[in-house]
């Protein structure tokens, strides 16, 4: 569906993209990941054609993006992070627009508001002007337009941006549903929403591209590293937390015992370790008299991931 190769773009001599090369396949659903400023945008605004490229070259379903970029429009559905709205229209004739814009004709565009207006469930805002609508309820709007022609690639930069909990998840279900259809390529910095909507990563730092694949295979290089929480209560002693600290330090593949709070009646560390050592723990636990109250351990895996491929911090625009 897309291949981009040694993808650049240059504002003066500041470098915002690349070069980058990668491809999408037909029905995946990618996920651009990076922080604020790591030339995320950039990307999908040139993918959308709406920006041209310094250098390189861009496919959309075997079409030259940059030498034939209203072809490619017609492919293409673009939700951007602020979407383009004339908030004075109605949602249903600003919908029309959309379509005619397209190119679409007055029967496909007829019979495809009802199924759009269905799908991103507006039905009940059909007719109010969209300045009158809650952010959630735009958001809903900037999608319909990008699907209005049943484009087989959506582009949706920060699609849950600003919205409550409850919108996310209503936006991140609407996503899954266009996931059956469309090939998807999402841009967030937000790794929940990433891990739980695309089947593969793409992760940007400073305009580079320094990660590709699964969240597993990206994942695999963090090795067995993770961390576990314990809380612990020491019946005696006139110094339970030294007691607890030392018993913790001394367990084999535990390599950080963090500053300890007091939760639930006892202390709450928590260790850093090289392996899955809950049983070793508890057994360490319950032989030095202590006792245990609640024993948590999760693998470190896209948070770290992240973190080492965009070195924590990260400064392009």
């Amino acid at each position: 569906m897309i291949r981009a190769t040694k993808l650049s773009k240059f504002y003066g001599g500041k470098r915002a993209l690349g070069p980058v090369s990668f491809e999408i396949a037909d029905g995946e659903t990618v996920g651009f990941l990076g922080l604020n400023g790591a030339g995320k945008t950039t990307a999908l605004r040139i993918l959308a054609s709406d920006l041209r490229p310094s250098s390189g070259s861009i496919e959309v379903g075997g079409v030259d993006a940059v030498a034939s970029p209203h072809e490619v429009r017609k492919r293409i559905g673009f939700l951007p992070e602020n979407p383009p709205l004339y908030t004075e229209m109605p949602v249903v004739d600003y919908l029309k627009f959309a379509g005619e814009l397209r190119g679409m004709t007055r029967v496909d565009l007829k019979r495809r508001l009802g199924e759009v207006l269905d799908i991103a469930s507006l039905n009940e805002v059909a007719n109010d002007p969209i300045d009158t609508l809650s952010h959630g309820f735009r958001q809903r709007v900037g999608l319909a337009q990008a699907i209005i022609h049943n484009p087989k690639f959506l582009i949706l930069d920060e699609p849950t941006r600003g919205l409550d909990p409850v919108q996310i998840v209503e936006m991140r279900n609407l996503i899954h549903d266009l996931k059956q259809n469309h090939t998807v390529l999402i841009s967030s910095h937000i790794l929940t929403e990433i891990s739980q909507t695309c089947d593969r990563l793409l992760v940007l730092s400073r305009g580079a591209l320094v990660g590709e694949g699964s969240e597993t295979e990206l994942s695999k290089h963090e090795g067995d590293i993770g961390q576990i929480t314990v809380t612990v209560r020491a019946p005696s002693g006139d110094d339970p937390k030294a007691q607890i600290q030392k018993v913790l330090a001394a367990i084999a593949s535990v390599t950080k015992v963090g500053e300890p709070f007091e939760h639930g009646g006892g202390f709450t560390y928590s260790l850093t370790t090289t392996k899955d050592v809950r049983a070793e723990v508890s057994r360490a636990i319950v032989e030095s008299k202590l006792d245990l109250l609640k024993l948590d351990y999760s693998r470190s895996e896209l948070e770290n991931t992240f973190i080492r491929l965009v070195g924590g911090t990260d400064a392009s625009n």
